[in-house]
């Protein structure tokens, strides 16, 4: 198979994903079935874009006859097609190295870093069987979530696909009402100690100025 084909390559799919999702279970370690729906829905997202990146090129095979229109000389099945951005903003060079892809790196480490940050105070919460409000929880009520997320938009912007795309609003619904059941059944453990706490601090988006406990 030749280098620049870049598809078939299914043991990179299996070993990129494996890599991912077990990197955000150790930071997420379900134990809940709303952890493990959170984790699930992140591990599908990511089994669909690796397989498109180095397993079939879906998305470009479903658009090949409009990006011929389009990007005059596009090689449907060369891997550096895959990356669309690089292909329609008509950029030249490595596309590793154009903004949106470098762009992609920060959000997707941001993402894992708040994913790891999250872990550290939740976990510190529940050994001491108190609620989590300080670290990113002193801004966001789901701040894992909004990790999850974070890496998934990352990941839009590094190579897109017509699935990962579809799934994406999709994610942040079933996201949104993971939140929802989160949120009622630490009301029932906490009471009014959570009610005042999701009073002054948002679900998923942080507030410029931090309202006073």
């Amino acid at each position: 198979m030749s280098a620049e084909y870049g598809y078939g390559l299914w043991w990179l799919v299996a070993l990129n994903s494996l890599v991912f999702i077990v990197f955000a279970a150790s930071f997420v370690q379900p134990k809940t079935k709303l952890d493990w729906r959170a984790l699930g829905g992140f591990s599908a997202f990511v089994v669909a874009m690796f397989t498109e990146m180095y397993g079939f090129p879906l998305t470009i095979f479903l658009l090949s006859g409009w990006l011929g229109e389009r990007v005059p000389g596009q090689q449907s099945l060369d891997h550096l097609s895959g990356h669309l951005w690089q292909e329609l903003f008509g950029w030249e060079g490595d596309p590793h190295l154009n903004p949106l892809h470098l762009l992609s790196n920060v959000v997707i480490g941001v993402g894992l870093y708040l994913l790891y940050r999250a872990w550290r105070v939740l976990y510190t919460a529940q050994r001491e069987g108190r609620l989590a409000t300080t670290g990113p929880y002193a801004r966001l009520r789901h701040p894992q979530y909004v990790g999850f997320l974070a890496v998934m938009v990352g990941f839009l912007l590094q190579w897109p696909t017509v699935l990962t795309l579809l799934m994406f609003p999709v994610l942040v619904v079933v996201y949104w009402r993971l939140g929802r059941k989160e949120e009622q059944v630490l009301t029932r453990q906490f009471g009014t100690a959570y009610q005042d706490y999701a009073r002054r601090v948002p679900r998923f988006v942080p507030r410029l100025r931090r309202q006073a406990a």
